[in-house]
């Protein structure tokens, strides 16, 4: 037996949960230029950090189980896993922050510190994804189509990497609302690309599964999420405009580009 939904609320929820995703990319991929203009390097690894919260845990993490809230198996209890499902949560801000330390902290940059931290933040939204579905829990079995695997997960390193060059290209805000749109891409089209390759072997005579349904935990989540990016929002609103002072040594490699324009 294979029969699931993936839009049993309606595919208005595909559109928040990407709203939402966009939401959270664009507000961490604000924090960038702040650390790479930092002049100390607790406040430069403090804005990557907020950067990480916003993006995996708002746009990944966040948008990964509001998108979920359309998974069914009718007639069939869906529960999730606490232990696994906060294990997805850690591993997608640390996997970003991992992906923006080597990209996003630089004055200037280079192609393969762009094609490394695009790499690792879209494995980082992957990373999230199956994680999460590792927290799921069915009467049954879940297995996955491999081929769908792999292009979802090609999906979101290319976006990943194209959301980040937006971020160095210029300082314009209209391209910066538009590393967001990008990025948004990324989780979502990933996250469903994900979604068609599972295969659900449901048996209704198997045991119930085990865990808390995803209403009991994401609406405290939400509400959370919601005051973490109100307080990044604010700490970059009233962020002063840094001017690199001393340009930092520029290693011996091919530069990407420089910032145009005033940071932030």
């Amino acid at each position: 037996m294979n029969h699931v939904h993936h839009f049993d609320l309606g595919t208005w929820l595909m559109f928040f949960a990407y709203a939402t995703s966009v939401v959270g990319s664009t507000v961490g991929l604000a924090c960038t230029p702040l650390a790479r203009y930092a002049r100390s390097e607790a406040a430069r690894l403090g804005w990557l950090a907020l950067a990480a919260v916003a993006i995996g845990g708002v746009g990944i993490w966040l948008m990964h189980f509001i998108a979920m809230l359309g998974f069914t198996t009718p007639g069939l209890p869906v529960r999730y896993d606490v232990g696994r499902t906060a294990i997805s949560a850690v591993l997608a801000v640390g996997a970003v922050f991992v992906g923006l330390l080597v990209f996003g902290a630089r004055r200037r940059y280079s192609l393969w510190r762009l094609l490394v931290g695009g790499t690792i933040t879209g494995l980082a939204v992957a990373l999230m994804h199956y994680t999460g579905m590792w927290a799921l829990n069915v009467k049954g079995s879940i297995s996955y189509d491999f081929g769908l695997v792999v292009l979802s997960v090609a999906i979101a390193v290319l976006a990943a990497t194209a959301a980040l060059w937006f971020t160095v290209a210029t300082d314009r805000l209209p391209l910066r609302v538009l590393a967001g749109l990008v990025m948004g891409i990324a989780v979502t089209g990933m996250h469903y690309t994900g979604m068609a390759a599972v295969r659900a072997n449901l048996d209704p005579n198997a045991p119930s599964p085990e865990g808390v349904e995803v209403f009991t935990f994401l609406l405290p989540v939400f509400v959370v999420a919601a005051v973490a990016l109100a307080g990044t929002i604010t700490a970059v609103l009233m962020a002063a405009p840094v001017e690199p002072d001393e340009p930092e040594p520029v290693e011996e490699e091919p530069a990407l580009g420089e910032p145009v324009g005033s940071p932030g």
